[in-house]
């Protein structure tokens, strides 16, 4: 398959790029610079100038191909509502691409949302409608564009790590560095799901391939890891204290990541692994942590 990747440049994505290319496919890599295109190229993609704000670039991308892949996201926090509302926006633009055709199209999105209720494992079969994260409207994009009758599919994403970058854990990691001190909110008993790098591109590149309409995937490798040991971890890393910090001053110390800090997210991959024969196996998200002298 020729498939158009947005954030094709990007962490995931410039991973992402490989496991296709070997796998036979072709890549089409969104990229808004000479230099964006310059990586794509080197990587064996071919370019497609555009951007996340210019909805026309997306919908001639994805016009171009035969599957597209959404990976790209803003994660400027201090602006996440915005940033959501433009992910959707994104979305609905690719979707113009590929209307009347059976291209099959992978969103990405949280795991939150899949949560039954406050505090209980996220599972695919769930999709919370009323969540109040702002990623919510990923999601809702995508239900619109599969009630129309596209093949469209949902990739939530837990911390996707290697020892260069942990997901939102790599926040934590910059606000440790800054503050000289590893916090977790609490008892730190609070968890987050994660999964490696190499497991989350090989379920990509299964879950495009496989092309079934509807289907919610869940790249996770580690239901749960708690944020006290991730602080744990962060503190031998940079060798400065671990401390616990009452939830009231969450907001000082984490500014626009506190919202995060203190939230539950644990999320179940087992229906994933069965229908996609999907196993992650690479290392843990400590292990990666504990090797990050190389970020």
């Amino acid at each position: 398959m020729r498939i158009f990747l947005t954030g094709a440049t990007g962490f995931i994505g410039s991973a992402l790029i490989p496991e296709l290319l070997g796998a036979g496919h072709q890549v089409l890599g969104l990229s808004r610079s000479a230099q964006g295109a310059a990586k794509l190229q080197a990587l064996g993609a071919e370019a497609h100038e555009g951007r996340l704000e210019d909805p026309d670039s997306l919908t001639a991308g994805a016009a171009k191909a035969d599957a597209v892949i959404h990976l790209a996201f803003d994660h400027d926090f201090s602006n996440y509502l915005a940033n959501c509302r433009k992910d959707a926006a994104a979305i609905a633009a690719l979707g113009r691409g590929i209307a009347g055709s059976t291209c099959p199209m992978l969103i990405t999105s949280g795991i939150g949302m899949g949560s039954p209720a406050p505090g209980e494992i996220a599972v695919e079969t769930v999709l919370d409608l009323n969540h109040p994260t702002p990623r919510i409207a990923s999601e809702l994009a995508a239900r619109d564009l599969a009630e129309a009758g596209l093949n469209i599919a949902t990739v939530r994403l837990s911390q996707i790590h290697d020892t260069h970058r942990q997901g939102l854990v790599s926040y934590l990691i910059d606000i440790a560095r800054a503050t000289g001190s590893a916090a977790f909110v609490g008892d730190g008993a609070t968890c987050w799901s994660a999964c490696h790098l190499s497991d989350a591109v090989r379920l990509f590149r299964m879950a495009i391939e496989t092309a079934e309409p509807g289907q919610r995937y869940h790249a996770v490798g580690e239901e749960a890891v708690s944020l006290r040991d991730i602080a744990n971890a962060i503190a031998r890393s940079l060798d400065i204290p671990a401390l616990s910090i009452p939830a009231e001053e969450a907001k000082l110390h984490f500014g626009a990541m506190a919202g995060f800090a203190g939230l539950d997210m644990r999320a179940s991959s087992m229906l994933t692994q069965q229908r996609l024969g999907w196993a992650p196996t690479g290392p843990n998200l400590l292990a990666s942590l504990d090797g990050m002298g190389t970020r």
